[in-house]
């Protein structure tokens, strides 16, 4: 009769506690906590396996977004060129001889090709005479004396560009060099 008892103090003993903690069979042997160990290990190793799948996963998906940004990266600047394009060609092809309108078309020409600078950021760099030398910006090609002041600008042979703020082509100047005194 004792067995009887038993039950009745376990079932008694479980409505009493609270649903929150897991109840364990007094019956459980090591072979079924050692299987639920198993059980659980499963799980956990298959859930690694669904996380390094997603990383994997998001990692390619950031590289194909990567390489297909530097592939396209020049495709807003390359469709404001294609007006330039057109408007050079169109004055080569022009046979009239008129000259204005040669002058004219270049002009645009050089219209469009400033909106497409503008467009993509790109500025000039265009010292004046003056202007200290800085050499991140200006490409110092020859030295000349000068009354102005020793490495200063004299001259722009070519003006330079800059592409968000990174020289592209640095401005080519002729700078001032102290008198000899020979």
């Amino acid at each position: 009769m004792q067995p009887e008892n038993n039950t009745e103090n376990e079932t008694q003993v479980n409505e009493n506690t609270e649903n929150t903690e897991p109840i364990i069979a007094p019956e459980a042997t090591i072979e079924d906590l050692q299987e639920r160990i198993n059980e659980l290990e499963g799980q956990l190793k298959d859930e690694q396996l669904r996380s390094l799948a997603t990383e994997q996963n998001l990692r390619r998906r950031h590289q194909e977004e990567l390489e297909s940004a530097h592939k396209f990266a020049g495709q807003k600047f390359a469709t404001a060129m294609l007006p330039v394009k057109d408007y050079l060609e169109m004055a080569l092809q022009d046979q009239s001889g008129n000259f204005d309108a040669l002058k004219m078309g270049v002009q645009m020409t050089l219209t469009e090709l400033q909106k497409a600078f503008d467009q993509s950021n790109v500025k000039e760099i265009d010292p004046k005479a003056g202007d200290k030398l800085d050499p991140h910006r200006h490409q110092a090609l020859q030295s000349v004396e000068s009354e102005q002041e020793p490495n200063t600008v004299v001259s722009v042979m070519k003006k330079g560009y800059t592409l968000s703020d990174r020289v592209l082509r640095p401005a080519m100047v002729t700078v001032a060099k102290a008198a000899d005194s020979e």
